[in-house]
């Protein structure tokens, strides 16, 4: 019986291990879903925003899929340092497939980027998501809107979409949500006003989805502003015919924004183009960020933009930076820092060029923060592919009859299923309590005791 480990229980996890138990292949293949953390599906969970709930009702298929009968959720199981050895996680299963993401953001590389009020999205998302490893004081102090009246979101992608809507929602359209109370209670005392979403190319590069942009002109007592002459800077902007179906449709938005009168609202969000982040600067005190000094650019006629040498300074005492996501080492993988990625082979890991026997990859950490949430599923069928392939070889060698039985004999007690639903649980009395539907849990503490079943207090 070929026994198989995945790491991490995100869409590429659990697609893997979805592969792995319905293909009839290799028949009786046996798979634990390791995560770091004590719930499983990953971003699904702790990435799509709660007010997108067609998106986050993907974890009922993913679910399906933990509560198969040779498939065993094992959370709060960290593989790497302060952890479980990768080579050891080796030694206990016939196949190891990796699939931890893309963990880390991208840096602007611009001088006052540390200043405090300036984050990356991830951070926020994090925020609004009740990520346990979200700075404690996030929550405890009015978190990221606190002082701030005007914000800068940098980046056109859904991300920036995503953290641009959660600012200018509402009190009463997020309590429906499963966002965590304290982060509710701040953005419903939050007083920004202005948010501006800013991109260094044109429209007709930008990286949202129309869905996603859409979603900004439907939002109550908000309106949206686009300025005609700044998107006409873009070649395409003028006839969009030729372009890809999503950003001609993009630019067809925007156009219909820009061409009718300004919305009413008490907030306004602004998308900007043609704008590159060269400093924050910090507000009158010192102390903080007060606004962001912009180049404008311009197209250089090879998909580029180029400097022009003129500036602009925008107020903002919130920055978020949305500029992408990057893949972080495992200690005992081999990591290309390039890429931020580790080096496969159809998604066999690769050291030093030579197949590793019994290691695979799939999802962001295989081939990159690209795609959407459907991606993983091909992505992570290939990777099935090879192992399947390999399946004969690395079932000869012996591992022990029950992993989890050797996993506790190294000291780590996971949290097995029964814990996440005793989470869930948790998180359907913490909502009941405060007159709402499931509210998340925001913290280690309160997950790892309601996992043990000791309720929420």
């Amino acid at each position: 019986m070929l026994q198989v480990a995945v790491v991490g229980s995100g869409p590429s996890g659990v697609y893997a291990a979805q592969g792995l138990v319905q293909q009839e292949q290799v028949p009786g293949v046996r798979v634990d879903v390791l995560d770091r953390l004590p719930c499983p599906y990953g971003l699904v969970r702790y990435g799509v925003a709660p007010d997108h709930k067609k998106i986050k009702s993907l974890q009922g298929t993913l679910r399906t899929v933990l509560e198969h009968e040779r498939v065993r959720f094992l959370g709060g199981v960290r593989v790497g340092p302060d952890g479980l050895p990768a080579a050891r996680l080796r030694e206990l299963y016939h196949a190891v497939v990796y699939c931890v993401g893309a963990a880390t953001d991208r840096h602007l590389g611009v001088p006052g980027e540390d200043l405090p009020g300036s984050w990356s999205a991830t951070d926020f998302v994090s925020w609004y998501s009740a990520h346990p490893d979200t700075v404690p004081d996030g929550f405890a102090t009015g978190g990221f809107v606190a002082g701030a009246r005007a914000a800068v979101v940098i980046g056109v992608g859904n991300v920036a979409v995503d953290v641009t809507r959660i600012l200018a929602r509402g009190a009463a359209e997020l309590s429906p949500t499963d966002i965590p109370q304290a982060a509710l209670a701040a953005l419903a005392g939050s007083r920004v006003r202005e948010i501006r979403m800013v991109g260094r190319r044109g429209p007709s590069q930008a990286r949202f989805t129309t869905k996603e942009l859409r979603e900004l002109g439907g939002l109550p007592d908000t309106g949206v502003v686009v300025d005609p002459a700044e998107l006409a800077l873009d070649p395409a902007y003028a006839d969009p015919s030729a372009l890809p179906g999503v950003q001609r449709r993009n630019v067809e938005v925007l156009r219909g924004w820009a061409e009718r009168p300004q919305a009413a609202g008490s907030r306004r969000i602004r998308l900007r183009f043609f704008l590159r982040p060269v400093e924050l600067l910090p507000d009158a005190g010192g102390d903080r960020v007060g606004a962001v000094r912009f180049e404008r650019t311009l197209p250089d006629g090879r998909g580029g933009v180029t400097g022009t040498g003129r500036y602009e300074d925008i107020e903002a005492q919130l920055v978020l930076r949305s500029v992408g996501y990057r893949g972080v080492p495992l200690e005992g993988l081999p990591f290309d820092a390039d890429r931020g990625t580790v080096p496969h082979l159809a998604g066999r890991v690769l050291r030093d060029g030579s197949v590793a026997s019994g290691e695979y990859v799939a999802g962001w950490i295989k081939r990159g923060p690209t795609g959407v949430i459907g991606t993983n599923r091909p992505c992570a069928k290939e990777t099935v592919a090879s192992l399947l392939a390999d399946a004969p070889a690395l079932a000869r060698r012996e591992v022990p009859p029950d992993p989890l039985a050797a996993l506790r004999a190294q000291g780590l007690h996971p949290v097995d299923w029964s814990g996440w639903q005793a989470i869930e649980r948790a998180e359907a009395e913490l909502g009941a309590s405060l007159g709402r539907g499931v509210v998340k849990l925001p913290d280690w503490q309160s997950l790892m005791r309601a996992a043990r079943g000791q309720g929420t207090a």
